[in-house]
């Protein structure tokens, strides 16, 4: 499989890392970049991410093959009302957002069912929480899975080139429906990146404590608060209000269980809360026995990516 271009619109650490793959794999003979932020874009290109740069997605989409759709969310309805009038027929459009309803319209509301462009809605379920073309590194998605959640607008041949690419980046793929994977994220990733910032923000609020001190000695707890609470602000924003529902009913959920936690503590019910401990530990085990946490290969990963830049 092989695209003679392919253009990112967004070189952040999921669009950067996506353009060392295609290199890397050889499939893609030109890379063009658009990016809202010319720093990043001069980044891509001396990182040898990108052929041709721009900011204007006008000036790179009217030749190619696949447009990849790496921005924030909030941003996809903007840039395909620019695009998609200038897509070729054959041409396939997809994206690595974390909301896939909210995607698929945007996509499916720009392009035409007649003009022949395929739509494939896409999600590789990988990241730090860094940002930027530097953060990016090949690897990134390696033994991850990617879901991908075909459209109206999809065709088997766009389903298999697309699952192609993020194979060869050594993904597993799933294929579901937008609204089970909206539903899936909520729970997986969208409401605990909406608790993360909601706990860094609470206690770095607390009246009577030295911010240098919660700084200075901030445990495992909350030091990996900080790690979730640290990534894109846009992004995240865009996420939250762009799958609300779901989030919404999973905060409502959340809070139920904080009360009954909270009158656990207040009355000494030791072996409800050893209940709930004991539950939640098992749970752990089965993510690393599933192998999506392998904090080793992560550093070691991050090692690499700490090498190439020096």
């Amino acid at each position: 499989m092989f695209f003679e271009k392919v253009v990112i619109a967004g070189i952040g650490l999921i669009g950067s890392s996506l353009a060392r793959n295609l290199r890397r794999n050889r499939q893609a003979g030109i890379i063009a970049v658009c990016d809202k932020n010319p720093l990043y874009l001069q980044q891509a290109k001396a990182l040898g991410l990108a052929d041709e740069i721009e900011t204007d997605i006008k000036k790179l989409v009217r030749d190619a093959d696949l447009l990849v759709l790496a921005t924030p969310v909030g941003a996809f309805g903007p840039l395909l009302k620019e695009a998609a009038p200038l897509l070729k027929r054959g041409s396939i459009v997809t994206d690595v957002g974390s909301v896939k309803k909210y995607a698929l319209k945007e996509m499916e509301k720009y392009i035409d069912k007649e003009s022949g462009i395929a739509v494939i809605g896409g999600h590789p379920v990988a990241g730090t929480e860094k940002s930027g073309p530097e953060a990016g590194f090949a690897d990134l998605f390696r033994e991850r899975w990617c879901i991908l959640t075909p459209s109206k607008l999809s065709t088997p041949e766009a389903l298999a080139k697309i699952s192609e690419i993020w194979q060869a980046a050594g993904m597993r793929i799933e294929t579901m429906t937008s609204e089970h994977h909206d539903k899936v994220m909520a729970a997986v990733s969208h409401l605990p990146h909406l608790i993360a910032y909601s706990i860094v923000g609470t206690v770095a609020d607390l009246e009577g404590y030295e911010q240098k001190e919660i700084i200075k000695y901030s445990a495992s707890g909350f030091r990996d608060f900080t790690r979730i609470a640290g990534s894109d602000p846009t992004m995240w924003r865009d996420i939250l209000l762009n799958n609300k529902t779901t989030v919404l009913e999973l905060i409502q959920r959340f809070v139920e269980d904080l009360i009954a936690l909270e009158r656990n503590i207040r009355w000494d019910e030791g072996d409800k809360l050893f209940d709930l401990f004991s539950r939640t530990q098992k749970i752990r085990k089965e993510v690393i026995e599933a192998r999506q946490d392998q904090p080793e290969q992560e550093k070691r990963l991050q090692a690499e990516l700490n090498n190439l830049k020096n």
